[in-house]
């Protein structure tokens, strides 16, 4: 009788290191041993020698609910296996209500419960409707995360969150050990460039990022930091576009600070030059993309092992927010749970960059930011057995067979250098390289693990 469930053969990947034509043994969903040369017997055996065996993703920032009716946790659970990633975490700024409360926490991990196909971790926020009192019923019911914004993207569900209010929310929730994300961004800054642009009929396809300067974010980087040395917090910018970022994170970081920092894979790939000029609003985030010049110094600070962790920002906007001439009425962001590992991949390895940064940006980093570490972005004895196979095939990529709620992508066309071929969550397939196989509610909701300051290395902390 076999003592193993599962044998996975192929190069493994992990965060320190590669094993070529190695394998990876599972009992009960979860890594019990793993070496090198021929593999051992198990009840099933899959070989994918050649190919490359990964942890599975761990998207730091996902927005599911931003547009009501329109996706939904379920939905994107299935373009996260798509794309590889086993672990979703998703943002509370849901339409119509923030989860800034612990009915709407409860509600989201029923939903992630019934409906999900990987797992699921959730952030809070705070709000003037529930008050800072509701981050204690937040905590106690398991967010790995609290999320706050410098400008109010929308009113209600996704305030701006003023500096002495940032302030409290740090304090209170930095004993706890979560950490606090900042969407960074200057209010006043911005509605300033934004109004006068549109009163002199500014708005075309590049008017977005020269509204939207390096300073505003920038700024906002910093402030972020500082409030989080005042208060002993936890602090992390979660969407850098700026080499400049890095460079703030880093002071407060050697000042030692509990300084993070996130970039995403669309500031890495994308540039305005090329991608904006192409695709127009379909490439508008915030921040918006930058020329081809900064994302080429970002990508030194990714070489560097100098970021927490890379995300997609994924959110499955309709066309209908994406279309029209004005720039700046346009929603900001796009679909990215599909491409943000074979993007970041192919990236790496246009580079030069070892497989194992990938593994460190997309599954260890993540897990120990999220406080997720002591079961997952590993292939360590007793993680959950999560894991992708890759297979090294250069292709373009087609948007039209997406299993996300919409079918398009700025990252159309783009060649990559890997497809995911399967998706693994804690020892049972997912995806098949076509198709969702397992079933809904498969999915778990994910509480952080208790918080060891001991436990983080300083990229994640």
């Amino acid at each position: 009788m076999s003592d193993f469930d599962l044998v996975v053969r192929g190069n493994i990947v992990d965060a320190d290191s590669v094993v070529m034509d190695g394998w990876l043994a599972v009992r009960d969903g979860r890594v019990v041993t793993r070496g090198a040369g021929k593999p051992p017997a198990a009840k099933d055996f899959i070989d994918a020698k050649g190919q490359w065996v990964m942890p599975g993703v761990i998207d730091g920032q996902v927005h599911s609910g931003s547009q009501a009716n329109q996706e939904g946790l379920g939905h994107a659970s299935r373009a996260a296996a798509a794309g590889g990633v086993t672990v979703m975490v998703d943002m509370p700024y849901d339409d119509p209500e923030p989860v800034a409360s612990r009915a709407r926490l409860d509600a989201k991990i029923a939903e992630v419960e019934r409906d999900c196909h990987v797992d699921v971790a959730l952030f809070g926020t705070l709000n003037d409707k529930h008050g800072l009192q509701a981050a204690a019923g937040l905590i106690d019911g398991g967010v790995c995360a609290f999320k706050f914004s410098t400008f109010e993207a929308t009113p209600g569900r996704f305030p701006r969150v003023e500096e002495d209010d940032l302030y409290e929310a740090f304090r209170l929730i930095a004993p706890s050990g979560l950490v606090c994300g900042v969407h960074n961004q200057m209010q006043d800054l911005t509605r300033k460039n934004v109004s006068r642009m549109i009163e002199a009929g500014d708005t075309g396809w590049d008017a977005f990022m020269r509204a939207h300067t390096p300073l505003i974010e920038n700024l906002a980087t910093a402030l972020i930091y500082e409030i989080g040395a005042e208060t002993g917090a936890r602090a992390h910018a979660v969407h850098v576009s700026t080499s400049r970022g890095f460079e703030l994170c880093g002071m407060y970081r050697n000042a030692g600070h509990q300084a993070s920092i996130e970039t995403c894979v669309q500031y890495l790939m994308l540039n305005h030059e090329e991608h904006t000029k192409r695709f127009g609003a379909k490439t508008k985030h915030y921040p918006p993309i930058r020329p081809k010049a900064e994302t080429e110094l970002l990508w030194t600070h990714i070489a560097n092992d100098a970021c927490t962790f890379v995300s997609s920002d994924h959110v499955s906007w309709g066309l209908e927010r994406k279309g029209n001439p004005n720039v700046f009425r346009n929603s900001s962001g796009g679909p990215g749970l599909e491409t943000l590992l074979p993007a970041f991949w192919s990236g790496c390895e246009q580079r030069g960059i070892f497989p194992t940064m990938v593994a460190r940006q997309l599954a260890r980093n993540p897990a120990r930011h999220f406080l997720l570490h002591d079961r997952k972005g590993t292939f360590h004895t007793g993680a959950d057995a999560d894991f992708v196979i890759l297979t090294p095939e250069r292709y373009a990529f087609d948007p039209s067979h997406s299993l996300s709620a919409v079918q398009w992508s700025s990252f159309e066309g783009m060649e990559f250098t890997v497809r995911v071929a399967a998706t693994y969550c804690r020892g049972k397939q997912v995806f098949d390289g076509v198709r969702i196989v397992n079933q809904t509610g498969d999915g778990r909701f994910l509480r952080p693990a208790s918080f060891n300051r001991a436990g983080l290395s300083p990229a994640a902390s």
